[in-house]
């Protein structure tokens, strides 16, 4: 269970740093994946996204500094990072429910938020029909959006460029443009640590274009989970390969690309698979 441990020594060297700035980058280290992975397993396994975890532990410690009584509350959120009194003053309530300077008062209850501690539970009730297989690298062609490299910033993102897409015909366009496999409509979360994250949406493609951008998807092995249904059911599959699959798999995560492969493009009913790129442990 190697990879829960990485997980919860990531858990640990949060847990030392609550006072400091918490080095995403160092977190991907210590799981030994990409900082896009590591959030990403984090908000799928932990339930909450890795920097509102971050937050309600700091703002329970903090409720447990003002309650004692010692502290004035600039000083406490200078402690936890917060250089202006408003935006500690925001998080607090957005965790407890009241402003700092009413803990202090006799009747007022705060919330406690413990660390999380990983650990392997083991489901299957529902199989998962995934191949591996190694590819070469190929490129793609389309359009692409900067990411936030907190990645719940980007929840909006994503769709919004698809339904612009949709509209302003630009799926139709790549659509004609595709002319290798992966032979279907691409959204490819090009997220390492060396580069700009992007999101693309895209087509496999050997054509010469000046309106789309190129990019190299770079030769990798690859999980390939298939999958049908709406939106909602491809998160749920990609939810169920991290928590159910990837902890026993015997891989991890490598320094690749997501992709979503669009096989058909039916709102309610699409067929899609999820490629995960992975390495051997």
């Amino acid at each position: 269970m190697e990879w829960i441990e990485r997980l919860n020594l990531a858990i640990t060297y949060i847990e030392e740093h609550l006072r400091d700035d918490i080095d995403y980058e160092q977190l991907g280290k210590i799981a030994c994946c990409s900082t896009y992975h590591f959030q990403r397993m984090f908000t799928y396994m932990a339930g909450i996204p890795l920097s509102e975890y971050i937050r309600r532990r700091k703002m329970s410690l903090a409720a447990v500094e003002l309650q004692s009584g010692g502290k004035k509350i600039i000083d406490v959120a200078g402690e936890y990072g917060y250089q202006s009194p408003t935006a500690f003053n925001r998080a607090f309530q957005s965790v407890h429910g009241v402003a700092p300077s009413a803990v202090k008062n006799e009747g007022v209850s705060v919330k406690s938020f413990p660390p999380i501690t990983f650990k392997i539970t083991v489901k299957g009730v529902e199989e998962m029909n995934y191949r591996i297989e190694k590819k070469d690298a190929f490129r793609i062609i389309g359009v692409s959006q900067p990411l936030d490299k907190e990645i719940e910033k980007n929840f909006a993102v994503v769709p919004q460029m698809w339904q612009e897409a949709a509209l302003n015909g630009t799926i139709q366009r790549l659509a004609g443009m595709m002319d290798t496999a992966p032979m279907g409509l691409l959204g490819v979360s090009a997220c390492n640590d060396v580069e700009q994250w992007k999101y693309f949406i895209a087509v496999s493609s050997t054509k010469e274009t000046t309106e789309f951008e190129e990019y190299i998807i770079p030769a990798a092995t690859w999980a390939i989970f298939a999958g049908a249904g709406t939106n909602q059911t491809m998160q749920e599959l990609e939810q169920r390969i991290v928590t159910e699959w990837l902890p026993t798999s015997g891989y991890e995560y490598a320094n690749a690309p997501d992709v979503e492969v669009y096989l058909n493009a039916d709102p309610q009913n699409a067929q899609y698979e999820v490629w995960i790129p992975v390495i051997k442990k």
